[in-house]
């Protein structure tokens, strides 16, 4: 797909208001699914030692970036599932200077392809790892799985403002920005 034209629409999105949404929502899910877990396993006990919370904590920083790389790889699958394009097209990487890791495609997608690739991550890297942490029981997983969800909140700005255009318009993502140009097909 190409447009040679200029784009009926930027959007973008503003990463320090992001931050802060991002914060808020891992500390509200964080809460809320403590409590969902009690809720369904009945379990009011704590066993707390400082060998458990370390290797918990070392756990949850590792498995936290394989998430986040993996829910970069979910975009680039889902450009190539939903999109159609080239294994050639995609670029993967982190922006140091905004601090963000990134998953991109030089081609154009249709706003439909654009919107799935969007969520794909959201679903395997959020909301898998919590369903995991809730039918185990595992506080580690069910945090996991509330971070990766409050981590696509990027993600469904950008899916969000996508929706007020027609399916078949056409969008690029900027190769350096949370950026999307929006044209017409």
């Amino acid at each position: 797909m190409e447009s040679n034209s200029e784009p009926i629409a930027i959007i973008e999105i503003d990463i320090q208001k992001v931050a802060w949404q991002n914060l808020l929502l891992t500390v509200f899910l964080m809460i809320a699914f403590f409590f969902i877990n009690i809720f369904i396993h009945h379990d009011f006990t704590f066993h707390i030692s400082i060998s458990h919370v370390l290797l918990n904590f070392l756990l949850f920083i590792i498995l936290y970036i394989v998430l986040i790389v993996l829910h970069e790889c979910c975009h680039l699958l889902g450009f190539v599932l939903f999109g159609k394009v080239p294994f050639s097209s995609l670029k993967y990487g982190v922006n140091l200077k905004i601090g963000v890791a990134y998953a991109t495609t030089t081609e154009l997608l249709s706003n439909k392809a654009m919107r799935k690739a969007l969520l794909l991550p959201f679903w395997l890297t959020g909301v898998i790892p919590a369903v995991i942490g809730f039918m185990m029981d595992s506080k580690l997983w069910i945090f996991l799985g509330a971070w990766l969800i409050a981590g696509a909140i990027g993600d469904f700005i950008m899916y969000i403002k996508l929706r007020k255009y027609p399916k078949q318009y056409l969008v690029r993502d900027d190769p350096n920005l949370p950026k999307l140009y929006v044209y017409k097909n």
